[in-house]
């Protein structure tokens, strides 16, 4: 491939980067749909496409829907609740944030695709059907049927960066050691605590449900607790505020904080260890 072709891949990257990573909710499967991506480009007779982003956003989207059919029967036998591989970011990013990526999971392929084509990158349903091989009007039947799937998690206003900051730390320090005493003040009655460990870290095998819950789940977790963990640095984890820390067996793990009216109203943890690889780097 000449550098001219391979430095017009490495331009479009990023973008296509957040399309995979958003279709498929693992930034270990997009790094490996775009270098498929890549390759199929090498091979392609470049002189005949018109519009190098369009044929690269098209070659993306196949190669995900060819990926979620098998994701989908692996996300079937995973043991525990399932969240997407965390990203974690210095500034919310607001078009899909972490709520509205587990909503996805419940859209068939070709809904997913044209939902985030259409509503989240405004591609036109002309530009989607070519990408998804059917017709305008399906890929907006589609799109539909999406929007009013997911329309409850999509964020209903935006948490200002330094008060959700100031939330996250508030339950960091709440949520061990003495400061648990305070925890309960920090969350809606109706809360949700979500753990991912994947059968690999210990995590909380359910959803947990209501404040009362999930105060004594870490009062249990504290007890049982060999070591405290180091907070390795605040941020935007999937668009919510969050922290990433360093656990006592040494893997990271982050949290996610869905705020609503100054409350937390979910809490998503990843310990899977196989979904913060790419993390590592990024603390160093």
């Amino acid at each position: 491939m000449t550098d001219s072709a391979a430095a017009l891949f490495d331009a479009q990257r990023p973008g296509l980067l957040r399309v995979a990573y958003r279709m498929l909710g693992s930034m270990a499967d997009a790094e490996d749909v775009l270098q498929e991506a890549y390759l199929r480009w090498a091979g392609a007779d470049r002189a005949a496409v018109e519009v190098p982003a369009a044929y690269l956003r098209r070659v993306v989207t196949r190669l995900c829907l060819d990926h979620l059919k098998s994701a989908r029967v692996r996300r079937e036998t995973y043991t525990g609740p399932w969240l997407p591989e965390p990203v974690v970011e210095e500034e919310p990013v607001e078009d899909v944030t972490l709520p509205l990526l587990l909503a996805l999971e419940r859209l068939s392929p070709l809904e997913r695709a044209a939902f985030l084509l259409h509503d989240v990158f405004g591609e036109s349903f002309d530009a989607i059907a070519q990408s998804i091989g059917r017709d305008p009007a399906a890929c907006r039947q589609l799109a539909t049927r999406a929007r009013a799937n997911v329309r409850m998690e999509r964020p209903r206003y935006t948490v200002d960066r330094a008060h959700g900051m100031a939330i996250a730390d508030a339950f960091f320090q709440a949520s061990r050691g003495e400061g648990l005493a305070n925890l309960g003040a920090l969350l809606a009655a109706d809360v949700r605590f979500h753990s991912d460990g994947g059968g690999k870290r210990p995590a909380v095998s359910r959803v947990l449900e209501g404040a009362v819950e999930v105060v004594r789940a870490h009062q249990a977790l504290e007890r049982l607790r060999r070591a405290p963990s180091t907070l390795v640095r605040y941020g935007f984890v999937n668009g919510l505020p969050g922290f990433v820390t360093r656990e006592p067996d040494g893997i990271l793990q982050t949290t996610a904080l869905l705020i609503e009216d100054g409350l937390i109203r979910a809490i998503y943890v990843t310990r899977n260890p196989d979904k913060l690889r790419h993390l590592e780097s990024a603390v160093h």
